[in-house]
């Protein structure tokens, strides 16, 4: 295991053709923790938040993911400042379907006219004419599942988004969903010491979906002092969390880990986890240590 400097550190995770064609690093940045606390209002430190944006682009990150309930709106209008014009190579991931009533809550709302509006309120906050990738936040189980993505297939129609992806969804969710739409992406909760979406995944990897795991930096008892995480990590000269994303991208071809982060200090040790090279064997010996 190993872990070299560079200035551009994410070039490092390899690439992925989301949908194949829109090719990104592996390793990008999800702007979930940018708002405020409970992901809701601005930024402590909003200055702060768009130096944090625009290093992830100098790291070489070009896949950013948001969402219109992040503040909500607030990482989205975020990214626009810090970043437009985008680079030509940067891909925002943006999603739909939760509705926000304050800090920390999220009402799941699919009617196709909300996931409308939702979509041009992105579209103008984001200052783009399409969305790379809209995903459903959540499906919506008052509403017919072809009725919210018929909506989405018909803004993709029009030229509004390019493809369409899915946030937290079962085995049986994604063929239901695949029988009405070519979907690009799945984002499930997934990390080294919680890998309950193991079958999702292997779906997605099956079929080139690519697999996008939210929080992914979640270790548990891994991470304890003197647990397996933890030494590994003092014996190679990284931290645990650069170990547990190192370990993601180890994992499949399709991962796509997304880590969250409001400071540039830890935006600059997230993105070096790409740097680091598991041997097969090291990989194995954290897998079974859960």
């Amino acid at each position: 295991m190993s872990a070299p400097t560079t200035q551009r550190p994410a070039d490092a995770s390899g690439t992925f053709a989301i949908g194949g064609d829109l090719v990104v690093n592996r390793l990008g940045y999800g702007s979930m923790q940018l708002p405020g606390p409970g992901v809701w209002g601005s930024p402590n430190d909003p200055a702060e938040a768009v130096r944090v944006l625009r290093r992830a682009v100098d790291l070489g990150v070009n896949l950013i993911d948001t969402a219109d309930s992040y503040g909500p709106f607030v990482a989205e209008l975020l990214i626009k400042e810090a970043l437009h014009p985008y680079p030509s190579d940067l891909v925002i991931a943006t999603k739909a379907g939760l509705a926000r009533t304050g800090p920390g809550e999220w009402h799941p709302i699919g009617r196709p006219e909300y996931l409308r509006q939702q979509a041009e309120l992105s579209l103008r906050h984001l200052g783009v004419d399409r969305i790379d990738l809209f995903q459903l936040h959540r499906i919506d189980s008052q509403v017919p599942l072809a009725d919210q993505l018929g909506e989405l297939i018909s803004l993709r129609q029009e030229g509004k988004i390019r493809h369409i992806g899915l946030s937290e969804v079962s085995i049986a969710d994604l063929g239901r969903a695949r029988d009405l739409a070519e979907i690009v992406s799945v984002q499930n909760l997934y990390n080294l010491a919680d890998r309950g979406a193991e079958d999702v995944l292997e779906y997605a990897a099956s079929r080139s979906i690519g697999f996008i795991p939210w929080f992914p930096m979640a270790t548990g008892e891994l991470a304890r002092p003197g647990g397996p995480l933890d030494m590994a990590a003092k014996e190679h000269g990284v931290s645990p969390s650069q170990l547990a994303l190192a370990w993601l991208l180890h994992r499949s071809p399709v991962m796509l880990p997304i880590p969250g982060t409001s400071s540039v200090s830890h935006l600059e040790e997230n993105t070096a986890a790409a740097l680091v090279t598991l041997s097969d064997a090291e990989f194995a010996e954290l897998a079974t240590a859960v």
